[in-house]
């Protein structure tokens, strides 16, 4: 059985070199976002379309909708690219689309124009200037997610429309933002309820080991739900500006551990940070990382959870011990779960370069 052992040391972030070389993108995206090739193979090849100057002018340089329920995977794509691309997650301009269920809440991301009450006090949220300020050094293409797209007001997906069809958009005050530079996502839940209902409980979960035949017969069923639930939500010039849908598969076992050791890397990177030459080391034992795929993946959330819970089981309890003084620097802690299995014991040891 696996185990994790972590060195709580700071080192260099995965996307901090050049992303741009052939084959490295995909490399970098596939380290990140674990169990969804198919969503790799779909948004690759129209960044290098943008890198290599040969995408279509008058338009986004990518429009995306991506499909399936909670936990699967979606929103971490998007920022998995974000970071590949700028080096941080949080190179996204993200649009919440349930804070936009009205038509009259959609002036808050254009402004109201000249003439209406409160023109001056209405600030624009999607302006040239916030468009630019998830760009970087490394690359200027951007990265803008309308988060649960369907309930958005119909008067935003006329918005849509305009920007998908000719890559920019006209502000109250008259003023033009240009998205020629952008690669465009939509999330959604569409045909979620449908796809868990036809795979059997726990969408987020491959039941058993399905052959070639099976794996490809079941994504064939997931996309056909999928494309439905699509048809009957968006008019047809909406789905005609996509460049690609992406239905979600459900998640591996294999794809859960690895999920989980990104989730404890992510944890060794916080605490490097936080304790600089007072680090030290943790492992987690196999029934440790049962323990926390248990409590930290559902049937309704897939692993949205999961960070919670390392948070909760793991990082409070050290944090606990630090004060206490329980935890010396250069120690190794060892995270087992107790003899009751209810809960994770932590054992320290010193820890000996040498050994």
């Amino acid at each position: 059985m696996k185990t994790t052992s972590i060195n709580s040391r700071r080192r260099t972030p995965a996307g901090a070199g050049p992303p741009l070389r052939d084959g490295t993108l995909t490399d970098q995206l596939r380290r990140r976002l674990v169990g969804q090739p198919a969503a790799i193979d779909a948004i690759v090849p129209y960044v290098q379309m943008f890198m290599a100057g040969l995408s279509p002018t008058g338009r986004p340089a990518g429009v995306f909708l991506l499909l399936g329920p909670s936990g699967t995977g979606k929103t971490r794509t998007v920022e998995a690219l974000a970071a590949v691309l700028h080096g941080s997650e949080k190179n996204v301009l993200k649009i919440d689309c349930g804070e936009y269920q009205m038509d009259h809440e959609v002036a808050k991301l254009i402004g109201a124009p000249p003439g209406y009450l409160g023109h001056r006090e209405t600030q624009p949220l999607l302006t040239q200037f916030r468009l630019s300020s998830v760009a970087s050094e490394r690359t200027p293409l951007t990265v803008v997610l309308f988060d649960e797209v369907e309930k958005a007001a119909p008067s935003l997906n006329r918005l849509l429309l305009g920007v998908l069809d000719k890559g920019a958009l006209r502000l109250g005050d008259n003023t033009s933002v240009t998205f020629e530079n952008s690669l465009i996502f939509m999330t959604s839940n569409l045909g979620a309820s449908a796809m868990m209902k036809e795979l059997g409980a726990g969408f987020g979960f491959a039941k058993g080991d399905l052959s070639d035949t099976g794996r490809a017969d079941r994504s064939r069923k997931l996309a056909a739900i999928a494309g439905n639930a699509v048809r009957r939500s968006f008019a047809p010039e909406f789905i005609n500006r996509l460049d690609a849908t992406v239905t979600y598969e459900p998640l591996t076992r294999e794809a859960l551990d690895q999920i989980l050791d990104l989730q404890l890397a992510e944890l060794d990177a916080h605490l490097s940070s936080r304790l600089g030459s007072d680090r030290f080391t943790f492992e987690v034992c196999p029934e440790a990382r049962t323990y926390l795929l248990a409590r930290g993946i559902s049937e309704n959330f897939g692993a949205r959870e999961l960070k919670r819970t390392i948070h909760k089981q793991v990082l409070q309890p050290l944090a606990g011990f630090l004060l206490a003084g329980r935890i010396r620097s250069a120690s190794h802690v060892r995270i087992a779960l107790n003899e009751s299995g209810d809960s994770l014991s932590f054992t320290q040891r010193l820890y000996d370069p040498a050994a």
